[in-house]
């Protein structure tokens, strides 16, 4: 079986060899790339191309390594021995399975989302090194040895906060999704709205990649923003007069609130439409 995307989702040709090598390789691909440009969403296509169950661990700031295992229940064991609660006699019942147990234990072979890597702390991928490489961990509460029944295909993402140490690194393949040049952009519209006017996305899509090209801003517009931009202009019924006759370098675009998503972007574009506009008197 080779991922070649799906009906919902446009995966690039050196996307797609990305995905088959680490298949092929047995290793984790991690992907990098800027928010918004579906590195999420990839993990659940995989599994839904290859026809296997997705397992998603979504990574916070305080997830630990651990937590991906198991992890013992001490304090609920503590209560229920004062309780006098039978089940204190069997150690089993306070482990908590984590993701990675989950995948080891499945059936049949799985596909793993270990989403947003880099927000965790800095050790955090240090500690699954020997985890991710011999596809099994050690219950020192139990005495069990959990090994991988089938090796999960593992889709790594990151955000690039934080850099990855290289021993982790070494032991991926490693892809960056580029951000989509505008054929690519129009395929990924048409997967979303395939009955959208075709004026509304030339304009709309013009719009959307002036806004990116402005120089200096803090967060560049996604593609996950531009969809949600469409699909606001669709829903208000937006004339074609008011994007084909837009200047970028007057005004900012209508329903801005869904491309800018901080108030200093939103002052300079501002600024820019009224500056353009005093030297144009």
């Amino acid at each position: 079986m080779k991922f070649q995307g799906t009906n919902t989702y446009i995966a690039t040709d050196d996307l797609q060899t990305a995905v088959n090598a680490a298949v092929t390789l047995q290793r984790p691909l991690l992907i990098k790339g800027e928010p918004g440009t579906g590195k999420t969403l990839l993990a659940e296509q995989v599994a839904e191309s290859l026809g296997l169950e997705l397992i998603q661990w979504h990574i916070k700031s305080t997830t630990k390594a651990q937590q991906g295992l198991y992890e013992y229940d001490a304090v609920s064991r503590l209560r229920d021995s004062q309780l006098g609660d039978e089940r204190v006699h069997d150690i089993k019942h306070y482990i908590r399975k984590g993701k990675l147990w989950q995948a080891f234990e499945a059936e049949q072979q799985v596909v793993l989302l270990i989403d947003e890597v880099d927000k965790a702390d800095i050790e955090f991928p240090n500690d699954l090194l020997v985890e991710l490489d011999k596809m099994e961990f050690f219950v020192y509460e139990t005495g069990q040895t959990i090994k991988a029944k089938h090796r999960p295909i593992i889709i790594i993402t990151s955000n690039n906060e934080k850099e990855l140490p290289d021993a982790f690194l070494r032991r991926c393949f490693f892809h960056f999704i580029s951000f989509p040049d505008r054929e690519t952009m129009k395929r990924i519209v048409d997967v979303h709205f395939p009955n959208v006017q075709l004026d509304l996305v030339n304009q709309a899509m013009d719009m959307f990649f002036e806004v990116r090209d402005i120089p200096g801003l803090r967060k560049k517009p996604s593609t996950s923003e531009l969809i949600d931009w469409l699909k606001l202009l669709m829903a208000d019924d937006m004339p074609d007069e008011i994007l084909k006759n837009h200047d970028s370098s007057k005004a900012i675009p209508p329903l801005y609130g869904a491309l800018l998503k901080n108030e200093q972007d939103v002052h300079m574009l501002e600024r820019l439409a009224f500056l353009q506009r005093r030297e144009q008197r």
